[in-house]
């Protein structure tokens, strides 16, 4: 009898869990967007809650809401961005939590799910292969018919999800094998090299910027093998998973890379050299950043600074030391941020790429928007326009409730907005002196950057309706 009430018990359970995967399903493929952001938003809960606990804590005490909640939505966006000391609040417990919920959110929910899928049906049918193509492109973000300009053909996407998995393991693991010897020669104990070696590579590669030592990687600040590998896990995290896709197919045949790849790549390339321009331009006479450092020293860190502005969140200066003029330009790179479905944020390299290229030929007086013998369509376009004004909206609405929340300067605000917002992670010093109403202001803006300007707008708007008319032309004055 007890047996067979415990098969009735498991029949429903199994029942229960059938249906909620259905209705699950049914709704991320109805709209992949909001299907995003109610799993990113459950991830954060579930993580305020593991964050909260005793056994989280090192002092095996129990936080604030608003610590817990900020760290988990940092993790979780892979910010970066912190309200506690990161190395004495955390047990082993709470960097475990934060080594998973960062590599949880670097890969991408949907991403994720469809991998898991793949796992467990050795397929990917039609529906999952619309999903996964919605977290890898930006425009697959809205609904609609695929059209011409997706960065990833639905034919790829199984492959794309593997390079996922395996490009992740790999770069984390390769990493970390780099980066244990310099830190044992750096004077770090060996066994504890072991774990912050891994925890380093993973914070690079995600772009996340969170360290599990005192100082951060002050201590590293003279090591130039160290910073270079977190240079490249930088760069790697950065640049996307599609390129990644790319250059793993045609490394050495530039001519045979996607228009994205290419965007992605040149961009990267002229962004993080002016960055680092502009930097040693205007801080090699600070005494309390460049200024007291030698030429090469002046040179190398300027690199360093441009690299992590771009949403790799390690710092070696003090970046509330920074002139006004250089934590302008930091903003600016931020903003920009990294490559399209990478663990960066801001608005993208190929959104600049692609505004910058409309002026270009509308400053030419061509009719269309071409770069390396393809044609651009307006639709991608209008995405970039549309990115580029929802996130200069939730920059200035949310620099705004913080200024008049902190009354601190509009320079410092600015800086870690845009750094909460591109989910890069450096801060002048603000973000943890915040007051918990802008600890929660600053967490809903990492949430609104890390989801994405369009997923965000999608999953709000209502149902798109197609219009089966035009209407009369009538040209408005501009400019």
């Amino acid at each position: 009898m007890a047996s067979r009430n415990r098969a009735a018990a498991s029949s429903t359970f199994s029942e229960r869990f059938r249906r909620v995967f259905h209705d699950l399903r049914e709704q991320g493929t109805k709209s992949p967007a909001r299907f995003a952001v109610v799993i990113f938003s459950s991830l954060i809960l579930l993580f305020t809650a593991l964050f909260s606990i005793p056994a989280a804590s090192a002092k095996g005490l129990t936080i604030s809401l608003a610590d817990a909640f900020f760290t988990a939505m940092s993790t979780i966006c892979v910010t970066g961005l912190t309200t506690v000391n990161m190395d004495t609040q955390w047990s082993p417990f709470g960097h475990a939590l934060v080594f998973l919920g960062v590599q949880i959110g670097a890969m991408g929910v949907l991403t994720l799910a469809s991998i898991l899928g793949l796992v467990i049906s050795k397929r990917l049918g039609l529906r999952a292969k619309l999903m996964a193509a919605g977290d890898s492109n930006p425009l697959r973000a809205h609904g609609g018919p695929v059209n011409e300009g997706q960065t990833v053909r639905l034919g790829e996407v199984g492959q794309l999800l593997a390079t996922v998995a395996l490009s992740t393991l790999i770069i984390e693991v390769s990493l970390a094998i780099l980066l244990y010897p310099l830190m044992v020669i750096a004077g770090v104990d060996p066994w504890t090299a072991l774990w912050e070696a891994p925890y380093y590579a993973a914070m690079s590669f995600t772009n996340t910027g969170f360290t599990p030592n005192p100082g951060g990687i002050a201590p590293f600040a003279d090591d130039y093998l160290f910073l270079t590998v977190l240079m490249i896990g930088v760069f790697l995290g950065s640049i996307g998973f599609p390129v990644i896709f790319a250059l793993a197919k045609h490394v050495w045949h530039v001519r045979r890379w996607s228009l994205h790849a290419k965007l992605t790549v040149i961009t990267t390339v002229i962004l993080f050299f002016a960055g680092a321009a502009a930097f040693l331009l205007l801080e090699f006479d600070n005494p309390k950043t460049f200024g007291s450092m030698d030429a090469w020293d002046t040179t190398f860190q300027a690199f360093f600074l441009s690299a992590m502005t771009r949403s790799g969140g390690f710092a070696v200066v003090d970046i509330g030391e920074l002139n006004g003029s250089s934590l302008l330009v930091g903003s600016m790179l931020m903003f920009v941020g990294g490559g399209s479905a990478s663990t960066a944020g801001g608005i993208k390299v190929t959104t600049l790429a692609v505004l910058a290229l409309a002026v270009w030929s509308e400053a030419r007086g061509r009719q269309t928007v071409e770069a390396f013998g393809r044609r651009i369509p307006s639709d991608v376009q209008r995405v970039a326009i549309s990115v580029v004004a929802w996130g200069a909206t939730i920059v200035a609405l949310s620099a705004i409730i913080i200024a008049q929340i902190t009354k601190a300067p509009i320079s410092h605000v600015l800086f870690d907005v845009i750094s909460g917002f591109a989910t890069v992670g450096l801060s002048t010093g603000l973000t943890q002196e915040l007051p918990d109403s802008g600890v929660y202001v600053l967490a809903i803006t990492m949430f609104m950057g890390r989801v994405g300007t369009v997923t965000l707008a999608a999953a709000v708007a209502a149902t798109a309706r197609s219009q089966l008319y035009s209407l009369p032309v009538e040209r408005p004055i501009v400019g």
